[in-house]
């Protein structure tokens, strides 16, 4: 007598609580499984950055006491590779989606409009911050090592890749198609991530350009993240600390409403 055949177990479905950690790795193994293109590259513009400007301004140029040029230009590099790569993965990931059309299964599911903020956004900031690493490693051969406060350093990173990643998600949103994404990482991100003190001190330029310089709210990610290395920079950290943490809130804040609204996500 044969025995009774058992039925297959079904596999259970992870509760609406945990679906943002799936949605979280799926976006990390987004870029991680093409790191060569989104970590790897980026590092190696930083330091062709480094390698032409530290060539041609070292021993020129000296922004703060007994600190090189090259010394002065790595953490803005680091943080200008965080900012950049932050935006980049979030906006092309929801606007990839978008395109292909497998948006609709996200949509599908049980999650809240914090589910999804925190995947993107969480995805966004473990990009910025393996780029910012690799860059920093990198840099470590052309510039010595240098830590004043290690908490800055980390806080302002942590801040700065938050921020370009909330944005990215709205340039997501906004987006329909990639025309429309580089259309506000080339006249927004772009400009203002170069006018934020990566390259010179803000107390070098006209005063028009220190008064525009003051209101990019870029400008306080690089100098909080530089006083984090030498212990010194052009405006107090905790000046600089409440600027992002308010930028990042009031992002956020409409990030989260337009997810909530379904904005450019249900047709």
């Amino acid at each position: 007598m044969s025995e009774p055949r058992q039925r297959p177990r079904l596999r259970a479905l992870p509760a609406p609580e945990d679906g943002w950690k799936m949605l979280l790795k799926k976006e990390v193994l987004r870029f991680w499984r093409v790191a060569l293109q989104t970590i790897a590259a980026p590092v190696l513009t930083a330091v062709l950055y480094l390698l032409i400007f530290g060539h041609v301004l070292e021993g020129r140029v000296q922004i703060y006491p007994g600190v090189g040029y090259v010394a002065f230009l790595v953490p803005g590099l680091v943080m200008m590779s965080v900012l950049q790569n932050a935006f980049a993965n979030s906006a092309s990931s929801l606007v990839q989606s978008k395109i292909m059309g497998n948006l609709v299964f996200v949509l599908l599911t049980p999650l809240s409009a914090w589910h999804w903020f925190v995947a993107y956004v969480g995805a966004a900031i473990a990009r910025g911050l393996l780029v910012g690493l690799g860059v920093y490693l990198v840099t470590l051969w052309y510039a010595p090592p240098r830590l004043a406060a290690l908490p800055w350093v980390l806080v302002f990173a942590v801040l700065g890749a938050a921020l370009m990643g909330v944005l990215g998600l709205l340039a997501g949103l906004w987006s329909d198609k990639f025309d429309q994404m580089a259309l506000f990482q080339n006249f927004i991100v772009m400009p203002m991530t170069f006018l934020s003190g990566v390259f010179y001190s803000i107390h070098s330029l006209p005063g028009v350009w220190q008064a525009i310089s003051q209101v990019n709210p870029f400008f306080y990610m690089i100098d909080g993240f530089r006083h984090g290395f030498f212990g010194v920079s052009d405006v107090s950290p905790w000046f600089s600390l409440g600027v992002a943490g308010t930028s990042v809130a009031l992002v956020s804040a409409l990030t989260l409403h337009l997810l909530r609204t379904g904005y450019k996500l249900r047709y």
